[in-house]
This record gives C-alpha cells, structure tokens and sequence, in this order.
C-alpha cells in the first residue's frame, strides 16, 4: 500500500498511544496469561468495499513481532457480507491490545471506500467522474482520499498547494470583482492550475475571459448545469458541486458535465459492521 505523504508507523503508534493509555491493555493483563496464545478472524457483516487492510494489520504486527497475519481480501475487493478478511494468530494480550485500533481504522476506511463506490456506480455511463473534497477528518486525510479512491471515486486537491480554488470568499475580499480575482491568481499561479468556482450563469464569461482553467458549478441545478455546459462549449473541464446526493447525483452527471464532486464519500459515510472473533480451531504453532 503505497500512500503519498502518509507515514504508516507514525500514524499506527499515534493511534495505539491514544487507545492503549498510560498502563495499556489492563483487563488482557489482568484475566489472560502472558505466554496465552490468541487465534481470531476478521470478518465482515455486511456487504463491503475494501480499504485498508493493510493498515489493520500493522497494529497487530506493531505489538506483537511475531504475529501470524494471514490476508484473505485486497483493498479494492467488493465483498460480501460474512466474508472472511483476516486470520491472525500470536500472543492474546498483545494482539486483544490491537484489536481496537485496528476495527476502528478499517470500519471507517471500508466505510468510505463503500460510500465512494456507490456515488461512481451511480454515473456509470455518464462521462463523468466523481470527485472527493478536502472536507475530510482532521488529520484522517491521507488515509480518506485513498479509500475513497479503492471505492473508484477520483482524488481532488490533496492539500492547497495541489492547485488555486477561487471562492465566493476569494472574491468577495476583491470587491466582488471575479475578472480582477481571476486575473491577479493567473498572475501569481506559477503555474499551477487556477479552478474558479461559480454559482449564476453570468460569472461563467467574466471567469473564462480572465484565464479560468475549471469552472466550479456551485449549487445549480440539472436545468441551470445543461445551459452551463452549452455555454462553455467544452472550453474548460466543468465540476458540479454542491448539495450532491446519491439520489441527485445521476441527473447532474447526465447534463454533460466533466466532473462531481461531493463531501459525501469522506464526511458522510458511516463506519461499516467488522468483527474478529476467536477462533476455535487451533492454528498450526
């Protein structure tokens, strides 16, 4: 699993210190021997899309060295509910330590990795894609935007150096003037491609005119996005935004816009249903 900017070790510890406490795992130590081995799968309870499962299985090797990890699913891998995604065997108080951590992580990643597959099944045939935002968990960044992308939605903007998004706000700091905006961020872009986000129809000419390389279409609708596309005649690539549902999302596609993008697939997926449970076979020592 290969994550730009992402450090996996840094990250793992972080979440094991926030879980396990100044005094760690105290029920494991207090009911379990210290040598009492543990074997266990993960599996899922619901249909999911797969994103992660690497990451869960490092909390599992960061506490236990000699953990047995066995992999059974891929990040991308659409599965059913009561698939099995992991077998692990080794010591029971390190790996009950990590037991948490690593549920949390791949619940919320499968999570947003599933929401994100809906949203791109939803435009199948349309030419359009659907884009995530910068709208993610504070610091769950890196992480989001890549199981958004093993869902089959398409990155935007990592980080804001990534490219210039001029907004309402932007604009409205320069008079409301969105030619001058424009033209002032084409000036100082070095560059780097400047998207322009627009909400009536009359911005679209003024924004092009100053150098526009996108149009961000806020909040319009289906009728409004047709007349937009027209307009623009296939000058600049067209995002639509705003307000976007699973259930708004096929028409807005069909107007003929390049892009889609929403908040949806990383502020608004729900954690999906993963368990480990012991298992009662004993595994190979």
């Amino acid at each position: 699993m290969q994550i730009e900017n992402f450090d996996l070790k840094d990250y793992v510890r972080s979440v094991l210190a926030e879980d396990l406490g100044r005094d760690g795992d105290v029920t494991s130590m207090s009911t379990i021997d210290a040598d009492a081995r543990f074997e266990a799968v993960m599996d899922t309870r619901e249909d999911i899309v797969i994103a992660g499962i690497d990451v869960a299985a490092a909390f599992f090797t960061a506490l236990d060295r000699d953990v047995q990890v066995e992999k059974l699913v891929a990040d991308g891998d659409h599965v059913r509910a009561g698939t099995d995604l992991m077998r692990i065997s080794g010591n029971a108080r390190s790996l009950l330590a990590a037991e948490r951590s690593a549920l949390n992580t791949l619940q919320v990643l499968c999570g947003i990795a599933t929401m994100a597959r809906r949203y791109a099944e939803a435009v199948e045939g349309t030419g359009a894609k659907v884009l995530d935002t910068r709208k993610t968990i504070p610091g769950l960044r890196a992480l989001s935007k890549y199981a958004s992308k093993m869902g089959g939605a398409t990155n935007h903007r990592m980080r804001m150096d990534d490219g210039l998004l001029i907004k309402d706000n932007h604009i409205a700091v320069n008079g409301g003037d969105i030619a001058a905006t424009v033209a002032r961020a084409k000036a100082g872009s070095h560059g780097l491609q400047v998207q322009v986000e627009v909400d009536r129809i009359d911005q679209i000419e003024p924004a092009l005119a100053a150098g526009a390389d996108r149009l961000l279409l806020d909040n319009m609708s289906p009728d409004v996005l047709r007349e937009a596309v027209a307009m623009v005649a296939g000058r600049v690539p067209l995002e639509a935004s705003g307000g976007i549902t699973l259930e708004t999302i096929r028409a807005k596609a069909e107007t003929g816009v390049d892009y889609i993008s929403t908040s949806r697939i990383t502020m608004g997926s729900e954690a999906v249903d993963i368990g480990l449970d012991y298992a009662l076979q004993q595994l190979p020592q």
